[in-house]
């Protein structure tokens, strides 16, 4: 018989990980401008519809079926989940003995992180990309990019980077947040910089969405890290202690880097932080103790702050609504911070963080890691977008005079206010 506490637990952490990605749309189309908040929270809703399909198609089967022989995917022996019934009739009268929940619950809360992974590529291509562009580019993305990232990360025995490697990834900093920064930056280089980049501000049209799709980031926040403990346990409760300390710490911190910077704190700013903070202990949540998550959260916040702020301005590429600021650098530096902060008796591999034991192992397994990640998705980040930028007549960005009178308009006729009168 199942462990009914773990099914009811696992049950939850998938329903609060599905919140992240209509949390998500909230949080991005406060950040957008005025004319294109509508674009921009369909781009990040339509993720929903379009993941559902290809995750049940062949997703979940690149990523967890098989039996484990490859390095680098699942197998084709669960496509359409077809099992999927068969497996619920069958689960109640013989259970598998290693098994504390169905599999059916697994499929869903696999499928959420899929979702919300893709949605945050979303956000380094407002206000410029073909709307149709980017669902031919996702459904694609979601079956040849992450399935077998994920099955490389948490595949088990014979993966390539969570197995062979021995890199630690608790709950997706190499598989949800560097993949979907890196994407995100490689398709806004792609499409080249918004009209006026560099010579108007952009501004957060909505502040209060912002924060209100940061606070359903966060709420559901606690499902993805510490549901990916995958029962009810004492390390699910310290992942999801880790992390509320470490989003309070990096939204502090990124308030006193405003403070000394512009002056003053702004909410847009504590927001950031705050998410800033979830990202950055992702990789990490099940493995460290508290006042490491504390850390981590400190000093994530001016790192992303100086990549947005600094990198971003001089090297003058246009990631919109700064995915890859926040996603990816946050990523990197949660990954190279779990090498260093790993409680030994936590790891799931032989070695601890370098703190603990002064062996560098882990640490260069971490590195290793987020190197294979970012070369597997570049490369096939770049493919792509060459192929989905040949079948829309060799332009993955919509007209300018589309881009001058904002894709809210221009793409699906409707207005998120239509009784606005002014610029913008």
């Amino acid at each position: 018989m199942y462990d009914t506490g773990s099914t009811a637990f696992m049950l939850v952490c998938a329903m609060l990980v599905l919140l992240m990605t209509p949390g998500l749309a909230f949080f991005y189309g406060g950040l957008s401008r005025r004319k294109n908040v509508v674009n921009t929270m369909i781009m990040v809703l339509s993720v929903i519809g379009i993941v559902t399909i290809t995750w049940t198609i062949c997703g979940w089967s690149l990523a967890y079926g098989g039996d484990g022989s490859s390095p680098f995917f699942g197998g084709f022996d669960q496509l359409g989940f077809l099992g999927g019934v068969t497996d619920v009739l069958a689960e109640a009268e013989a259970v598998p003995e290693d098994a504390t929940y169905p599999t059916i619950i697994n499929f869903i809360f696999q499928m959420a992180f899929c979702m919300i992974t893709t949605a945050i590529i979303t956000g380094s291509l407002a206000g410029r990309m073909k709307f149709g562009a980017v669902c031919a580019f996702v459904a694609v993305w979601t079956i040849v990019v992450y399935p077998p990232l994920a099955h490389m990360v948490w595949g088990g025995d014979g993966s390539l980077i969570g197995d062979t490697i021995g890199a630690l990834d608790f709950a997706g900093g190499d598989v949800v947040h560097i993949s979907s920064g890196l994407t995100g930056l490689i398709l806004c280089l792609m499409l080249g910089k918004r009209k006026g980049f560099g010579m108007m501000s952009y501004r957060p049209h909505n502040v209060p969405f912002v924060a209100l799709g940061a606070a359903l980031l966060w709420f559901g926040w606690f499902g993805f890290n510490a549901g990916s403990e995958f029962v009810a346990d004492g390390v699910a409760g310290l992942a999801l202690i880790n992390t509320v300390v470490a989003s309070g710490a990096a939204l502090v911190s990124w308030m006193i880097v405003e403070r000394v910077k512009v002056g003053k704190p702004t909410l847009v700013g504590a927001a950031t932080g705050l998410v800033a903070g979830l990202v950055v202990i992702t990789p990490a949540a099940g493995f460290v103790e508290p006042w490491a998550a504390i850390i981590m959260g400190l000093i994530v916040s001016p790192i992303c702050y100086f990549a947005i702020s600094f990198c971003k301005a001089k090297i003058g590429y246009d990631d919109a609504l700064d995915a890859f600021g926040c996603h990816a650098v946050g990523g990197v530096v949660g990954g190279i911070c779990t090498g260093i902060f790993c409680v030994p008796e936590l790891s799931w591999t032989d070695f601890g963080g370098l703190l603990y034991t002064g062996d560098v192992s882990l640490l260069c397994s971490q590195i290793a890691g987020i190197a294979i990640t970012i070369v597997f998705v570049g490369i096939l980040d770049v493919v792509l977008a060459f192929i989905v930028k040949a079948c829309f007549k060799g332009s993955l960005r919509v007209s300018e005079e589309k881009e001058a009178q904002g894709l809210d308009i221009a793409a699906h006729g409707e207005s998120a206010y239509p009784a606005y009168i002014g610029l913008d």
